[in-house]
């Protein structure tokens, strides 16, 4: 069944339903086990391992690279669905399809096609940047030095989301000299070690815990050329994180629903015969969909506003003249408060419609208000109702958190038409 015959709306593009109808069986089978996974701390490899095989980490490869070369609007769709299924499994390929972004935007040379053709075969990434020790997120106490005619990496990195599924590790560390420098670490490597110590409420299965570098051997070709980003780094991370709570939405409205449908007692001051003849229990309903449904449709928005920025940046534009990079990141913090407010309302308000037994463990509906909480919390409101309200007052742009710089365009007549 399409999204639009369940109400969630179309698709962002003509073609979509059919490239989602390749992933929906998978996404499907994904919920199924859903809430045994969460109950069980049952971290989803074989899950993982059905996505990696149905080409979703190469959703954003161009098709001569053995990608699929969808469009922003169009991967932001599939997180969504993903999210309604699993939303631990969307964060676990976040790091992923954000260097994607980076070799869509890097200058084209033989490092960028062999990461090209990598990601097309199905090889995946994990993250590795933050760091506990830091005093802010960018701060590295992790080291790449050169070492004879290679490099070693010594270091601790936290919330290495991704990377205990992964190949490979997207690294940021610091030279010598204390300048960036980036690397794409193998997880197998001697002196990796990937550790599932993250102990949050939520997103427990994201294995955002510790990697651990001692003496790690990294040859020329694990550096990147450059240790910048793509201009529209920070709005499409976080648009990843608004993705989940817009894909945990639905699934809590259409959890709601059917314990509704099924609910055989009723209140004593209740309103029908049963709970699905009661207007006010469906009113509950109502207040839980609907949240679910503004917010999926503000993220196609923001993802639209991305895919501007990554178009313009490939096109040679100058920000400076359209700011296209810099709305990009309006939009979306225009976005997170409200997102983040209606889905952890309607994942408290749904309870309201559903007697005690709502709260049994088996039924696991805590567990949407558990991920959702989590997931704001990686993206704090407070900070980005500051960025908007310093934007329409005065004009003043928002740091872009993790670029450094803009990547010179490449030619992309071959390949991305």
């Amino acid at each position: 069944m399409t999204r639009i015959n369940e109400g969630w709306g179309s698709g962002p593009s003509a073609r979509y339903e059919e490239i989602a109808a390749h992933f929906r069986p998978i996404f499907e089978q994904i919920a199924r086990s859903a809430i045994e996974r969460d109950q069980e701390r049952r971290l989803p490899f074989k899950e993982v391992q059905w996505l990696r095989e149905a080409g979703f980490g190469g959703l954003r490869i161009p098709k001569a690279y053995g990608g699929s070369e969808v469009t922003l609007p169009e991967l932001f769709a599939l997180l969504i669905e993903l999210s309604a299924a699993d939303p631990n499994i969307t964060n676990i390929f976040r790091s992923h399809q954000g260097f994607t972004e980076d070799l869509l935007n890097a200058p084209r040379d033989l490092w960028r096609d062999e990461w090209l053709s990598r990601l097309g075969g199905g090889e995946m990434v994990g993250s590795g940047f933050s760091e506990l020790a830091g005093a802010k997120v960018g701060d590295y106490a992790t080291t790449i030095i050169p070492d004879g005619d290679g490099y070693r990496l010594n270091g601790e990195k936290f919330y290495t989301t991704g990377s205990i599924y992964a190949d490979w590790i997207n690294l940021g560390a610091v030279d010598a000299a204390g300048e960036p420098v980036a690397a794409l670490v193998p997880t197998s490597a001697a002196g990796v070690e990937i550790l599932d110590d993250w102990d949050g409420f939520g997103q427990a299965l994201s294995g955002s815990g510790t990697a651990r570098f001692k003496n790690v051997r990294l040859e020329n070709f694990h550096i990147k050329p450059n240790s910048a980003r793509f201009p529209y780094t920070t709005a499409f991370f976080q648009l990843v994180h608004l993705a989940s709570l817009a894909g945990i939405g639905r699934a809590a409205a259409t959890e709601l629903s059917r314990h509704v449908g099924a609910r055989a007692r009723i209140y004593p001051r209740g309103n029908g015969a049963a709970s699905a003849d009661d207007p006010q229990v469906l009113e509950v309903v109502g207040r839980v969909r609907g949240p679910a449904y503004a917010a999926g449709a503000i993220v196609l928005n923001v993802a639209a506003a991305l895919q501007r920025s990554h178009d313009a940046n490939l096109a040679g534009i100058d920000p400076d003249e359209t700011n296209i990079h810099l709305l990009a990141e309006i939009e979306l913090s225009q976005s997170v408060t409200v997102i983040s407010k209606l889905i952890l309302e309607a994942t408290t308000v749904l309870f309201d419609a559903l007697g005690a037994s709502a709260a049994k463990r088996a039924t696991a509906l805590d567990r949407h208000w558990r991920n959702a909480r989590t997931i704001t919390s990686h993206n704090p409101r407070i900070y980005h109702d500051r960025v908007v309200g310093e934007f329409a007052v005065s004009g003043k742009k928002p740091v872009a958190v993790g670029y450094r710089k803009i990547i010179t365009p490449f030619d992309t007549t071959s390949e991305l038409a």
